[in-house]
């Protein structure tokens, strides 16, 4: 069995719950290096779980013999590069989602990942976890008929952060690091849920505003989108919205029925049909990230196949980029 060395380009706050630890837990797997500009940071991660070395250059992190795979967890405007630098050194990715801050870097990747032969990997890590699974197993069985439309609804109110002066906005708010504002954060994480569960999404429109003033990114989204299969499909995001207009939900319809569920805060799963209303709780793991970080190991391994692919992942920054009509 293929023994796996993984080096962190980035080590801050996904990193130590969601997604880190669970490098270790696999077996044939482990962490052996990370890397922070930060050296504080980066020596702090390495004291606090166990990993030999660290590293302010992600150069030498990747050129380190002893680093045979490489996980990217920075913000999303230098993931295509990191991911490029990797792959040409012959080394597998694990990239956090978005795959790239537009399009266009997801085809480079691509490209690379393609000419080298060498895998590349994103984590849409909600594929793979149990309460998702269920969603797309209620769908699957015909419980709902025939599916006739999708509708995502997410409001939030400001963050505390979101009202600092421009100087010291959070990066998720500065599109040329982000690919946009929190839209482009989080809207992910329900399209490609979505086309997990539909297929490929091959048009969509946007509205998008600023209603807020507090930042220049967009802060309310309208869209409209359709599925190959013709399946229509819409959703609306508000980061500035008043508290009581909070939510998190994702309804599909179908002519027998309709279920409804969370992306972010996993409330229980509302089932509607003639026998009546259902909520259906399903547990994940502590570190979430952990059923697909295992199936990547494992497809590394050659003990399996992870799904979850640099292609795969595109047509989510395709669909984002049509909606914030950057083409």
């Amino acid at each position: 069995m293929k023994i796996l060395k993984w080096g962190f380009i980035g080590c801050g706050e996904v990193t130590e719950t969601k997604s880190g630890p669970a490098f270790s837990e696999v077996g044939g797997s482990s962490v052996e290096a990370v890397m922070s500009r930060s050296e504080a940071k980066a020596r702090s991660y390495a004291e606090r779980h166990g990993v030999r070395k660290w590293y302010t250059d992600p150069q030498e992190l990747i050129d380190d013999p002893d680093v045979n795979a490489i996980y990217i967890a920075t913000p999303p405007s230098s993931h295509a590069t990191f991911a490029i630098m990797a792959l040409k050194a012959g080394k597998p990715v694990y990239v956090e989602k978005p795959l790239a801050a537009n399009y266009e870097d997801c085809a480079r990747v691509n490209r690379v990942s393609e000419e080298t032969g060498v895998p590349c990997f994103v984590a849409y890590y909600r594929r793979y976890l149990p309460y998702f699974q269920k969603v797309k197993d209620i769908v699957d069985s015909g419980t709902l008929g025939e599916v006739i439309n999708v509708q995502i609804r997410f409001a939030v109110p400001p963050r505390d952060l979101d009202y600092q002066n421009s100087g010291n906005l959070p990066w998720r708010l500065q599109p040329d690091i982000a690919g946009g504002g929190y839209f482009y954060d989080l809207a992910p994480h329900q399209l490609d849920m979505l086309q997990h569960f539909f297929g490929i999404i091959v048009e969509a429109n946007g509205i998008c505003a600023n209603r807020g003033g507090l930042y220049k990114a967009e802060d309310s989204v309208s869209a409209c989108f359709k599925f190959e299969s013709g399946l229509p499909g819409s959703g609306s995001w508000c980061f500035v919205a008043y508290e009581s207009a909070r939510e998190d939900r994702i309804q599909i319809i179908g002519n027998r029925g309709q279920v409804s569920f969370s992306v972010f805060n996993y409330d229980p799963i509302v089932l509607c049909t003639s026998a009546g209303k259902e909520e259906i709780r399903v547990e994940n793991p502590p570190h979430v990230q952990y059923p697909l970080i295992k199936s990547v190991i494992e497809h590394l391994q050659g003990i399996g196949v992870c799904t979850c692919t640099s292609v795969s992942a595109t047509p989510v920054n395709w669909v984002m980029d049509q909606i914030l009509g950057k083409f």
